[in-house]
């Protein structure tokens, strides 16, 4: 396949795009097919009301194991090293999960960052807490709904330089997405810049749902409870704009994900995004 112009191929083979996928006749017919049976409205109030105790529950049964330390955000987000060391910065992550993207940060020896790691889980804050690399003088984690404004109790408006939003905005209801791109606006300071990643439209998971999961137009529940959407890179542009921030990035990125180990070789499909508070307006 060609590639525009303005689209390229990582280092690492991820393609960033922006367009999307071309189905093939019979994806097309399972997406389709998962018309055929909707998840019940009462169950989806229900998968609302319950958010957080799915994922309590989420990570009561994985623990720190389910997902992997995020080591290529160095790579992906330029933002995070284009400092002078001795500048101090202050980094907010909205919805740390157990840290898997912060200690790995701390770990590659961001000595000038101070962290801010919040979560809609106690249990994942807990984890958190409970890690090794956890130094009250470096990072402070604490619980917060960003469907909410309790981020607040926490964090100052206007003090951040740096906040990331990383597979997160996904798990939460549409209807609630527009509260916290305004959340994240007022963290941070005038010329801050919010990072993004989730996961984008006709990813694998979202072709390899069966009837009885979707909720809404690309928003499905998982077998667990807790629940996935698959954006596209106008909804994100559109949502972030109007929350006041300006676009830096917006794109596809389409990998494959790989382990020959297992015999495992899927093709991934993420939404990345860098979005700037402005500095005057």
């Amino acid at each position: 396949m060609e590639m525009d112009e303005d689209e390229h191929v990582g280092a690492n083979g991820d393609r960033f795009v922006h367009r999307l996928k071309e189905l093939s006749a019979a994806e097309q017919q399972n997406l389709e097919n998962q018309n055929s049976r909707i998840v019940p409205e009462i169950k989806a109030v229900k998968l609302e009301k319950d958010a957080k105790r799915h994922w309590d529950i989420f990570y009561k049964r994985n623990e720190t194991k389910f997902f992997r330390d995020r080591h290529w955000t160095t790579r992906e987000f330029q933002e995070l090293i284009n400092f002078d060391s001795d500048e101090r910065i202050t980094y907010l992550e909205l919805g740390c999960g157990v840290g898997n993207m912060v200690f790995p940060l701390i770990e590659e020896g961001f000595s000038n960052f101070y962290f801010y790691a919040c979560d809609f889980s106690p249990r994942a804050v807990e984890f958190v807490k409970q890690n090794k690399l956890y130094d009250e003088n470096r990072i402070k984690a604490f619980c917060a709904d960003l469907t909410t404004n309790d981020l607040f109790d926490n964090v100052t408006e206007n003090s951040i330089d740096i906040a990331s939003l990383i597979f997160v905005l996904s798990a939460i209801h549409p209807e609630k997405w527009m509260h916290v791109a305004k959340v994240a606006f007022r963290a941070l300071r005038p010329g801050g810049v919010l990072l993004f990643r989730d996961y984008g439209r006709y990813d694998m998971a979202q072709l390899r749902f069966k009837p009885g999961h979707k909720i809404s137009d690309n928003f499905y529940m998982r077998q667990d409870g807790t629940r996935s959407y698959y954006f596209t890179e106008e909804e994100l542009s559109a949502l972030f704009t109007e929350a006041g921030f300006e676009i830096v990035m917006n794109t596809y990125i389409q990998r494959r994900t790989v382990n020959f180990k297992e015999g495992i070789d899927v093709p991934r499909i993420f939404v990345q995004g860098k979005y700037r508070k402005p500095t005057t307006g």
